[in-house]
């Protein structure tokens, strides 16, 4: 057991509290909807970025590369001046949704390099521009561009041309579980020495100005200045933190104000005490020296570092934050043993993750995988019945607001640290993200993979009628029924058989037996196993906004929202099997998902004839039911894929030691061989001596006819992966007329062109990775049922045929070289730009994006959403697998 593996067990085991400090600071608090009390839910406009500086925050604190405990009560982060900027920059900014021509949008270069599980080890990197940060004409170049035009970036305003720029590297390591040792490396990569101010900042989230005590509400704490020149803050939960700075190579000046509102500014009205959240910008960007106390004491202080950055050289600060328990006497003699140290270790567990024969681009693409995964953990504090009600401190909200926006949803109570979709443009959990988010942290931390999915069944999350929380735009909104599926893979990926852990498998199988009921008695509207659900994470994908009422009247049965059902099916069956060879109580249930889903199979085959099948076309379709007539709506997208997810293979050997299943099964299929005939059954074949079951959705023949589109390169399959709309819509576009208004569906690979769910991600035609990581699986199910029987042209027309194994490698290998660089250092993530492709400070970076361009693999939507492209970690490894002789 190497060092990193020891502290995760201990913290595991409650033994050390190793986890309790982390980046879970978020990366944008303003703009979102916890810090929203407007009437009608206008989140951007109530709490912009330019109040951010200004106004204290109700729900959570945000910094730039910094790091909070658990409860987010003790902030650190670093705040930067290159003496040009019209604003200090404490934190990362961005185009609001209605800002940008193609939604939200984060406008900045920064990058998560490492992290160890525990946090012991990380380093994150920020790009800051020596000259002044384009903030104006970044708005308004984006506001005069239109949805048909890309986005203007950063790196377009040309800020970081002749190297003028600092890359500052944020750097943390513990010595024990509160003895965190930090590093900020700045590096002037311009041809000249060039000014910087670096202000690392200590400071508590405001608990104490809402009229509010209890849980997670605390007195004011305070920071004062010790004799020696250390920070000493004083919370009445954490107790007594010290953060001590090296005076080299220049001796700080410290600073202190209150993390309080400034009203004078914002609201025109008199601040309460004249030290306000926006004093280090007064001080520093216009020499106020009086903005903040004199008395060296306060709720937010920073030390003031005024560099001047030698050409193409760097400096270096060291501080130390820790317990007044577990201070050092001397807080730098171990400094630089402690990171070697853990960095060190961190590699040690790393290389037990990294498979042979993996290259190594492919470890550097893996290694920052890993470490945005880990970085995007973030504290989120949300209490909506508080939210809605407002405080007794505050203004009283609007009495609509009790109406609308999560009103329905004033049970959730939210106070940990979760795994977010990308800390900027979605500092919010999403279901259906979360559940893909374990896959990877399955291997990383077990522990915190299977605490996460418990939570969000927890009854201060999950809705009493069921419901998982989808987000907090819209708790009560549908996202795709995964996360039983990402319980039963972490299941199985921790632990060998015989010793996983089947309380935590019991335990999340009985809370979503709640959840599969809500869903069946939510979305079945004829009670005919064809189900609706909305947008089911696929925004833009249809013919019409499939969350709302549709303009035709009636509802839709949606291929996707059918298949989601049979495939949480075959989760159900699979946990209930696997607990019932321990338990024979679990075997009714099992039966009970056995012929549920045969019955969903069969409506959405045969149903009035063939179902959601088009048996014209070989492709399954929404159905549109309205005025007496079912009317499928032909557009070839994902939607049409997702029935081939619903796969799962019954081992006899498995069934053989489940009596009362084996039986029930058994007369199923003698008795109802209308339904049987959608179960097809394979023998044992030489040296394989027990046979195999195949619940699936298609059969073998609707199997390879629908194929043959996803392997048609004119269709779905692009060099990068599988595209979730056809390409053929390309030329000639989808189009549905009703009441006299056409809707049309275009081809589109890369940024939406509509302003359906903000614009800011687009299903028609980009690659994404969830859905093409449940394809290669399924590939893989369907693969060990038919072995080399069969086979199917890949691509489509080449007359190369593969067996559905060894396609499932191909699309791997495509998913994977989005981001590994071609022989002239070229990853299509970054699309053209050069630097990443020949800047030594550029060309080893990659970014994980939401979704990737169907034909060039440029990465769009938002830039850290490391969360489920971290995906890719499993396709580089069945890659490297795939080409190691066994």
């Amino acid at each position: 057991m190497n060092a990193e593996q020891k502290r995760l067990d201990e913290d595991a085991r409650r033994e050390k509290n190793w986890k309790r400090w982390g980046p879970y600071l978020s990366e944008r608090q303003w703009g979102t909807v916890r810090e929203d009390y407007s009437e009608n839910g206008t989140c951007w406009d109530y709490f912009p970025h330019d109040h951010a500086r200004s106004r204290a925050y109700r729900w959570g604190e945000d910094g730039l590369l910094g790091i909070t405990d658990r409860e987010g009560r003790l902030c650190f982060a670093l705040a930067l001046w290159n003496g040009r900027d019209p604003i200090l920059k404490e934190r990362l900014f961005g185009l609001t949704g209605p800002e940008g021509n193609h939604g939200e949008d984060v406008k900045e270069c920064y990058y998560y390099l490492e992290s160890a599980p525990t946090h012991s080890w990380m380093r994150a990197l920020y790009k800051y521009p020596q000259s002044e940060f384009p903030y104006a004409r970044l708005v308004e170049e984006n506001r005069r561009r239109g949805r048909d035009d890309p986005e203007f970036e950063l790196v377009d305003t040309g800020v970081f041309d002749d190297g003028r720029y600092f890359d500052v590297f944020t750097e943390y390591a513990k010595a024990a579980p509160d003895d965190v040792l930090i590093r900020v490396i700045v590096a002037n990569r311009g041809p000249e020495r060039a000014p910087l101010h670096v202000l690392p900042t200590l400071w508590f989230r405001n608990t104490w100005s809402w009229g509010r005590s209890g849980e997670g509400y605390w007195p004011r704490p305070q920071i004062s200045r010790e004799a020696g020149g250390a920070l000493l803050a004083r919370h009445a939960g954490l107790g007594r933190f010290r953060l001590e700075a090296e005076g080299n190579p220049v001796e700080p000046t410290v600073l202190f104000t209150e993390n309080e509102t400034n009203f004078a500014r914002l609201f025109g009205s008199p601040n309460a005490q004249p030290y306000v959240k926006d004093a280090f910008h007064e001080s520093v960007v216009h020499s106020r020296r009086d903005a903040v106390n004199p008395e060296e004491t306060g709720t937010k202080a920073a030390l003031l570092y005024v560099l001047d950055v030698p050409a193409r050289g760097e400096v270096t600060l060291r501080l130390r934050l820790s317990s007044e328990e577990e201070a050092p006497e001397d807080a730098f003699a171990d400094h630089d043993r402690v990171f070697a140290d853990r960095r060190s270790e961190t590699e040690s567990f790393y290389a037990t993750l990294i498979p042979s024969g993996i290259t190594n681009e492919e470890v550097n693409v893996g290694r920052q995988a890993y470490a945005g995964l880990m970085w995007t953990k973030q504290f989120y504090h949300f209490a909506v019945k508080d939210w809605l009600e407002g405080d007794p401190s505050q203004p009283p909200p609007a009495e609509a607001r009790k109406h609308g926006r999560d009103s329905a949803w004033t049970h959730l109570y939210n106070r940990d640290v979760i795994s977010m979709p990308d800390k900027w443009e979605y500092p919010w959990y999403a279901a259906w993200d979360l559940a893909f988010h374990m896959i990877p942290f399955a291997r990383l931390d077990p522990h915190f993979a299977k605490e996460q999915l418990v939570l969000l069944l927890r009854e201060w999350y999950m809705h009493p009628n069921g419901q998982i929380p989808a987000y907090e735009f819209a708790f009560g909104d549908v996202n795709p029924p995964v996360h039983a599926w990402a319980a039963w893979r972490t299941y199985k990926m921790t632990g060998t058989r015989g010793a996983r852990d089947r309380f935590f498998l019991a335990r999340v199988f009985q809370k979503l037996l709640l959840n599969f009921t809500w869903w069946v008695n939510r979305k079945d509207p004829e009670g005919k196993n064809l189900f609706s659900g909305g947008f089911l994470g696929l925004d833009n994908i249809g013919v019409f906004d499939r969350s709302r009422e549709l303009p035709t009247g009636g509802h839709l049965a949606q291929a996707d929202g059918t298949a989601w059902i049979a495939f949480y099916c075959l989760t159900m069956l699979s946990m209930a099997l696997e607990l019932a060879s321990e338990d024979p109580a679990y075997e009714d249930v099992a039966s009970k998902f056995f012929e549920h889903f045969v019955a969903i199979t069969d409506s959405m085959n045969t149903l009035g004839g063939t179902g959601l099948w088009d048996e014209e076309d070989g492709f399954y379709y929404d159905q549109l039911h309205a005025d007496g007539q079912e009317v499928p709506l032909k557009l070839r997208s994902m939607v049409g894929l997702v029935p081939l997810f619903a796969v799962e293979v019954l081992e006899e050997s498995v069934i053989a030691k489940l009596p009362g299943f084996r039986k029930r099964m058994q007369w199923f299929l003698e008795n109802r061989r209308d339904l049987a005939r959608h179960i097809a059954y394979m023998e044992g074949r030489s040296g394989d001596a027990h046979g195999h079951r195949l619940l699936a959705i298609p059969s073998k023949e609707r199997l390879q006819r629908v194929l043959r589109y996803v392997f048609d390169e004119s269709e779905f399959l692009s060099p990068h992966g599988i595209r979730a709309l056809s390409r053929i819509y390309g030329e000639r576009p989808y189009t549905f007329s009703v009441a006299g208004q056409e809707y049309r569906v275009a081809y589109e690979p890369g940024e939406s062109t509509t302003g359906v769910f903000g614009g800011n991600s687009n299903w028609r035609g980009p690659v994404w990775f969830p859905v093409n990581f449940l394809l290669v699986e399924s590939l893989e199910r369907y693969h060990h049922y038919y072995r080399d029987e069969l086979t199917v042209e890949f691509p489509t027309g080449s007359g190369r045929r593969m067996t559905l194994g060894k396609v499932a490698i191909e699309l791997a290998r495509r998913l994977s070289s989005i981001f590994l660089p071609d022989e002239n250092g070229r990853r299509p993530c970054h699309g053209d730009d050069a630097r990443y492709a020949r800047d030594p400070h550029w060309k080893d970076l990659v970014l994980f994006h939401e979704h990737f361009h169907g034909e060039t693999g440029r990465g769009i939507g938002a830039s850290h959403q490391t969360g489920w492209t971290a995906l890719v970690l499993r396709m580089l490894r069945d890659v490297a697998q795939a080409r190691t002789p066994r």
